[in-house]
């Protein structure tokens, strides 16, 4: 966790319904100071529109809190059910058992309740939230509640909450009536910019930080385009900024950190792929020698460093899985070290570095008359020998460059993307995709010296 880094108190970006972190833009302003005028006077019906991650249930736990001194309520967000069990949640609400009961049995234990509650001059508050997944059947049914009633004023106040759907059914000839009886409709929006950087510095003032400026202001835009003004879009891009800052010792937030974020949160990507790549996949462990000692048989002492080191290893290695932002980090302050000359250029560095992902494409061989047009021609300059190698089955970028260079390492990337113009991404070649790869020097049979380990095949040109 980044509280002790950021030194603060508690998680100013969570994902709990916490009333202390609710942000009053103009129309949450508005929405709450109408619902809670509809309540004083007695209106039977309201109702609350926005779209989801808005803050609704957020809005609706501050509502009921003003209201908990003068009035007993109800908070029901079950909503697929049927009208038997929406009568059942909301008697178990208020605290009476109906198990086994009938309707009208409920319907009478209902209007017992509330009749009390009338005499100890108490109101009675019912919030449905999620009301958009209700069938029209239980909205039928939430409508005859407001029949529970005296000559003079309503024995319940109902509130339905709901998504744009809600309004889509509300608008259907056969709810008129319902839709007759609700007095008061509000509605949430977006954030605007300004509004996002005053929820950004609310949330964090809540949460114990008094520093400075945390996020930049380059990092405010990003996140009030990126997240539309949704503000759990923008605690989602603001917790996971905050996480990648910490791993990467950086106390303030700037936008190359928030880009970071917004690529980490990309679900897009993931959604074109059907399975993991088969290279990502540990490969079963090889059988052990019949009589080979087991490590469960080596409880001494002698064995605990080697435990503690691969311990060590295994949480570094899903570190990096989980968080391709640090992968990345990684892999730029490793060339800024090789450039600046800590490292001597003259030697081959051979480092399984995980800049580049091990994924190939899963997507099928294409035709031989597509492959040839894949491979470049002309690419290398004149004179210069060339191999072409086929891709195979998960077969990857790092795998060629280990066979072909004995190494991997940039220089050989680019030299390969120098031949191959259309790898646009080292980390997504196709099975079956034809790559040029810069020739080696002659043994003395005239022949190609090397060559793929696993026996691929592989056809020499020359250019």
């Amino acid at each position: 966790m980044f509280l002790d880094f950021y030194r603060l108190r508690e998680q100013p970006f969570g994902v709990t319904p916490d009333p202390r972190y609710l942000y009053l833009s103009g129309t949450h302003r508005e929405a709450l100071a109408s619902l809670y005028y509809g309540i004083e006077a007695g209106r039977g019906f309201m109702a609350l529109i926005a779209r989801p991650g808005m803050g609704k249930t957020t809005l609706l736990f501050q509502l009921l809190e003003r209201l908990r001194k003068s009035a007993s309520t109800a908070f029901l967000f079950q909503t697929q059910c049927n009208s038997r069990e929406f009568l059942r949640y909301l008697l178990a609400d208020m605290g009476i058992d109906s198990h086994g009961h009938d309707l009208v049995q409920m319907h009478e234990e209902l209007n017992a309740a509330l009749i009390r509650l009338k005499h100890a001059e108490r109101r009675f508050v019912l919030v449905i939230d999620e009301a958009q997944n209700l069938d029209d059947s239980v909205l039928e049914t939430v409508r005859l509640l407001s029949d529970f009633e005296t000559p003079g004023s309503k024995l319940m106040q109902i509130i339905i909450v709901g998504q744009p759907q809600l309004a889509a059914k509300l608008a259907r000839p056969s709810l008129v009536q319902l839709r007759q009886r609700i007095a008061i409709l509000s509605r949430l929006e977006p954030f605007s910019p300004a509004e996002t950087d005053r929820y950004i510095d609310h949330r964090l003032l809540v949460a114990g930080y008094d520093g400075g400026l945390l996020f930049t202001s380059d990092a405010r835009a990003i996140i009030a385009a990126r997240s539309r003004g949704i503000p759990r879009n923008i605690n989602n891009l603001c917790f996971n900024a905050l996480s990648l800052g910490c791993a990467l010792g950086r106390k303030k937030i700037d936008g190359e950190i928030v880009l970071e974020a917004v690529r980490d949160l990309d679900v897009e990507p993931l959604g074109r792929v059907g399975d993991l790549p088969q290279s990502v996949v540990p490969p079963a462990p090889l059988a052990e020698p019949r009589g080979a000692p087991r490590w469960a048989e080596h409880g001494g002492l002698r064995d605990r460093p080697f435990r503690t080191a691969a311990l060590a290893a295994s949480l570094v290695l899903a570190s990096l899985f989980l968080f391709p932002s640090l992968r990345r980090s990684l892999g730029t302050q490793f060339d800024r070290v090789v450039s600046a000359g800590a490292v001597p250029a003259a030697k081959s560095i051979e480092l399984e570095r995980p800049t580049l992902p091990l994924a190939v494409s899963t997507t099928p061989p294409a035709s031989k008359s597509a492959l040839v047009d894949r491979a470049p021609s002309g690419a290398a300059p004149t004179g210069n020998p060339t191999v072409i190698v086929e891709v195979k089955p998960r077969k990857t970028l790092y795998r060629i460059c280990v066979e072909h260079f004995g190494r991997f390492d940039r220089e050989s990337v680019e030299k390969i993307r120098a031949l191959n113009p259309q790898i646009t991404d080292p980390n997504h070649i196709e099975t079956g995709q034809r790559i040029v790869l810069p020739g080696r020097p002659r043994n003395s049979t005239g022949t190609y010296s090397g060559g793929l380990a696993n026996g691929e095949p592989m056809t020499s040109a020359r250019n």
